[in-house]
C-alpha cells in the first residue's frame, strides 16, 4: 500500500493519475495547504520542503517501506516501481527526462507565478501579470511547436512527461491562453484528458479544495507562516 499525503492541485494530480494509471493500491491523506496543514511535524518528517505531495510506500525497495517528496521524482519512481510510462532505451528515456525537467523546471514554476499575480495577489501589478502571461504563451508555443510533431510529449508513447504537465494546463484560462493560438497542443490536452485514469486522478480530493479568499488562507499560503523557520 502506498500512502499518499496530497490536495488537489497540479502537482499533487501528477501523482494521483499516475497512481491510477499504474494501477497500484494506494491510500490518500489530505493535506490542506489552505488551513496549514503541510507545516505540521508529522508531514514535514517526510516533505522537509512542506510542500504537496509526499507519499510513503510501505513495499519499497527490497521490501522495506520509502518516504519520497517532489512529484516529480516520485514520478520517476513509480515508473521505475512498475516498469511503466518511461522507455527502457537510453535515448527515449532522456526525451522522457528532458520533458519532465521543463516541467518541472518551467511550466510548473512560470504557470504558477502567473496563477499568483493573475488570481491572488491583492495588488495587481501590470509588470508582473505581463511578464508571466507572456511566459505562460511562450511556453504554450514550446509545447505546441513539439506536439507539431510528436503524437506525445516525448516521442510516440504516452509517458510521465505528458503526466507531468497536463495537470498544470488544466488551469489555461487562469493562465490568460486562448486555445485557438495552440491547436496542437489543445489536441493532445483533449486525448490526455479523455483517459479514464486521469478523469478518476484529477478527481481525488476535488471535493476537498476550496478557493483562496479568506485572509487567513492567504497568510498561510503566500504570507510570513510560509517563511517561518521550523
Amino acid at each position: 500500500m502506498i500512502e499518499v499525503y496530497s490536495w488537489a492541485t497540479p502537482n499533487g494530480h501528477k501523482v494521483h493519475i499516475m497512481l491510477e494509471e499504474c494501477g497500484l493500491p494506494y491510500r490518500v491523506h489530505a493535506v490542506d495547504i489552505g488551513a496549514g496543514e503541510q507545516f505540521k511535524p508529522e508531514f514535514l518528517a517526510i516533505s522537509p520542503n512542506n510542500k504537496i505531495p509526499a507519499i510513503v510506500d510501505h513495499d519499497g525497495p527490497d521490501g522495506q517501506p520509502i518516504s519520497l517528496f517532489e512529484s516529480g521524482a516520485i514520478l520517476l519512481y513509480l515508473a521505475a516501481k512498475t516498469g511503466r510510462f518511461i522507455p527502457e532505451d537510453i535515448r527515449g528515456r532522456y526525451s522522457v527526462l528532458e520533458w519532465v525537467m521543463f516541467q518541472m523546471g518551467g511550466v510548473g514554476p512560470m504557470l504558477g507565478q502567473a496563477h499568483h499575480f493573475r488570481i491572488y495577489a491583492p495588488e495587481k501589478i501590470p509588470y508582473a501579470v505581463d511578464r508571466y502571461t507572456n511566459e505562460a504563451k511562450r511556453l504554450y508555443g514550446v509545447m505546441n511547436r513539439q506536439l507539431a510533431k510528436s503524437k506525445y510529449m516525448a516521442g510516440f508513447d504516452y509517458t510521465i512527461a505528458d503526466i507531468a504537465i497536463f495537470p498544470w494546463l488544466r488551469s489555461w484560462k487562469n493562465q490568460g491562453i486562448d486555445w485557438n493560438d495552440y491547436p496542437h497542443l489543445k489536441g493532445w490536452f483533449d486525448e490526455i484528458a479523455a483517459r479514464p485514469a486521469v478523469q478518476r486522478g484529477v478527481q481525488v480530493l476535488a471535493d476537498r479544495r476550496k478557493p483562496v479568499t479568506d485572509d487567513k488562507a492567504r497568510e498561510v499560503l503566500f504570507g510570513a507562516t510560509q517563511y517561518q523557520q521550523r
